[in-house]
Parts: C-alpha cells; structure tokens; sequence
C-alpha cells in the first residue's frame, strides 16, 4: 500500500493524463469516425474512396507504427506540436477507422427504404443522413463504440514511451526508486480499471436508454 500512499501525487498524475489523452483521443475519433463513415456511404465515388483508404491504411497498420509517424515524422515537415497533441491525433486517427466501420455497420441495419423514401421528399444526402438513418443507427451502435473507447484508454498506454506523461509510464520513476515492480504495476492496473469501467458504465446506461431492445 506504501507504493501508492508515498507517490499518490506521481499516480493522479499519470492518472489524470491517461484521462486527458482518452478524452480528447476519443472525441478526435467520433467526429472523424462519423466524417468517414459519412464518406463511405456517400453518393459521391471520390468521397467512398477516401473513407475506404483511410479506413484499411489505418485499421492495417499497428498503433505503435503510427505513433512513430506522427510523432517523428510529423515534425520533419515542419510541424511542431507538443507530444501529448501528437498523441492524440495518432490515437484519435487510428480509433476513428474502428468507429467509423461501427458507424457503418449501425448505417447498414436501417432499411434502405426509409432513405429512399426520405430522398422522395426532397431531403438531401445530408438531412438523410443526420436526420432518418444516423438517429436509428445510433441505436444499434453502443456497445460497439463503447467497446472501442475502452480499447482506446488501455491504447494510451503506447504514448508514455514517447515522453507523454501518463499511467504506465509511472512505473519507470518507481522502479529506479526501488519500489516493488508488482505492487507498481498492481495500482496502475487499478488506474486503468477505474477508467474502463467509468466508460463501461456510461455505455451502459446509454444502451439502457437508448439501445435497442434484444
């Protein structure tokens, strides 16, 4: 128990930086996953194929490969953000590619007539979308971004070998002080259970009152 009562201040931190990376990693998600998914099911050929690439480059390639791509690739053309940014847009762009496939999936459950028939009276592609098939897709939809999210926040762990502060990252700093490396990794597990279940549970109650019934 000493591991945490004695570096409480060196946890919450990391703690609250793991929060912060899923926070804003996961609202860069929804709104580029709901962008592509958008995109595939477009009318427009050039649109389709943005979101297709987009989606099989980044579903294809692993997490880590992409946090060296932006993290040091990025910079080389002269773009220079900090690190936790940089973190960010890598875990937000690769979690996108799943959301957006969730989103399309959710958009494949509505029957096409009710598109069609929303087409009939002059909606566009836009005002079908957002107001006849998305409603009914987000439905469907909750348990699969859910399960995303939570696969996000246990991602963020790969931003802390790049000098991001976060969770697993502080058990570099209690192992060079001679602290026990099971007990170091024990509450740092706890750390990322109180996250999961947090998203856990407002998926949950979200699927409660909106999801659709089994």
């Amino acid at each position: 128990m000493n591991v945490l009562t004695e570096n409480f201040a060196l946890y919450g931190k990391g703690f609250l930086g793991t929060v912060e990376l899923t926070v804003y990693a996961s609202l860069l998600a929804l709104v580029l996953g709901f962008l592509m998914a958008s995109f595939r099911v477009a009318p427009v050929g050039s649109f389709r194929v943005f979101g297709t690439v987009w989606v099989t480059v980044l579903r294809n390639t692993p997490l880590t490969l992409l946090f060296f791509a932006v993290l040091l690739g990025l910079p080389r053309f002269g773009l220079v953000l900090p690190f936790q940014l940089f973190a960010v847009l890598a875990l937000g762009c690769y979690t996108s590619a799943f959301i957006c496939e969730a989103l399309r999936s959710g958009i494949n459950t509505v029957p096409k007539g009710q598109g069609e028939a929303a087409r009939s009276l002059g909606m566009s592609f836009g005002q079908t979308l957002g107001t006849v098939v998305l409603p009914q897709a987000f439905r469907s939809v909750i348990p699969p971004v859910g399960s995303t999210l939570i696969a996000l926040a246990k991602n963020s762990a790969i931003a802390g070998a790049f000098s991001v502060t976060e969770l697993l990252g502080t058990y570099k700093t209690l192992n060079e002080l001679g602290y026990s490396i099971i007990w170091t990794f024990v509450w740092i597990a706890v750390g990322y259970l109180i996250i999961t279940l947090s998203i856990s549970a407002v998926f949950h109650v979200l699927e409660k009152r909106y999801g659709v019934a089994r």
